[in-house]
């Protein structure tokens, strides 16, 4: 949309929220760039009338413009759809309607009506596949005009998690605090003081078989305060993940090897990668390994850091 005039009705079809409201918020500044006074009304179904559509999208006498958002339009009451519909084929020159559709089977009919009558789509569907994720990481970079290999993406995506806003939020946030290369280092710094993402990155490094860096992330954990019992949970529980979701199960889908694992779906990829480094005899022993050090950080032995970096050296050795 950028340089071109703004369509006249524009539909913003998804439900992947941080998305929508971004295709919104374009929209809006695209019609202020022409018009600055431009006014936006947000209108959301029960809250409003077919006059008060009316009101807002008639010409206008003094010629100043609008953007009428239509949020939710699949829950828009029938005798509302035959207005919205007639104003899409003969739209005002100083309004700018948005409708916004979950994009389900629910008012279907208007939305292939505003189709069908020119609408400008854009689609906002979740994002379901880790590739797709890691795109729209690099891409938040991109939009500071910063960049990130693939590798820190990555580890952004497994600290994180799926929720867009939260990986929005923290590439905003290495942008903003960290000068020069943004490198995973950087994305520890980040998380520094946060318990449970440090003791799944101690899992992580060794269950991927990097000692190094194990020993290293362990070390930073306890000295920012780390529990050493959330550092045996996480492995307790990156392990037990490793041996349900490690292999595909015939016949059962990844959400539900997910659940079944105690991990989020996004991650069954990264775990099937580690999995090809372990035998059942490993991971076998190394869960006895974790369960041993779970008693000793817990008042059986008297170091629970000592306890701690034997664990992560015999778990490293346990792997293929």
């Amino acid at each position: 949309m950028s340089g071109a005039p703004v369509p006249a009705v524009c539909v913003v079809v998804g439900d992947e929220e941080l998305l929508v409201e971004r295709a919104v918020a374009r929209i809006a500044a695209a019609v202020r760039e022409e018009d600055p006074t431009t006014e936006v009304h947000e209108l959301a179904p029960g809250t409003f009338h077919p006059g008060q559509f009316a009101e807002l999208t008639s010409p206008s006498l003094f010629g100043e413009r609008r953007v009428v958002v239509l949020r939710a339009a699949q829950d828009i009451v029938k005798d509302m759809v035959p207005g919205v519909l007639a104003y899409a084929a003969d739209p005002a020159d100083t309004a700018v309607l948005v409708a916004v559709h979950a994009g389900g089977a629910k008012g279907k009919a208007l939305l292939d009506g505003l189709l069908k009558a020119g609408a400008h789509r854009i689609d906002c569907a979740k994002l379901t596949k880790p590739a797709e994720r890691l795109e729209f990481i690099r891409g938040e970079f991109q939009r500071e005009g910063r960049s990130v290999t693939r590798n820190v993406a990555q580890t952004i995506l497994d600290t994180v998690g799926s929720d867009l806003r939260e990986l929005a939020a923290v590439c905003a946030q290495l942008c903003a605090d960290t000068e020069g290369r943004i490198d995973e280092a950087a994305v520890a710094r980040y998380y520094t003081g946060k318990a449970e993402v440090s003791g799944f990155t101690v899992a992580d490094r060794a269950l991927e078989g990097n000692l190094p860096d194990a020993l290293e992330q362990l070390r930073w954990a306890l000295a920012i305060g780390t529990s050493p019992v959330l550092i045996t949970s996480a492995l307790a529980r990156s392990l037990r993940g490793l041996a349900i979701a490690g292999q595909p199960i015939r016949g059962v889908g990844e959400g539900e090897v997910a659940k079944r694992a105690g991990v989020p779906p996004w991650k069954i990829k990264s775990i099937r990668q580690q999995a090809r480094h372990w035998t059942a005899h490993g991971i076998a022993h190394a869960i006895a390994v974790v369960a041993e050090t779970d008693a000793q950080v817990k008042g059986a032995g008297t170091d629970p850091a000592y306890a701690l970096e034997r664990a992560i050296t015999a778990i490293v050795a346990a792997r293929r």
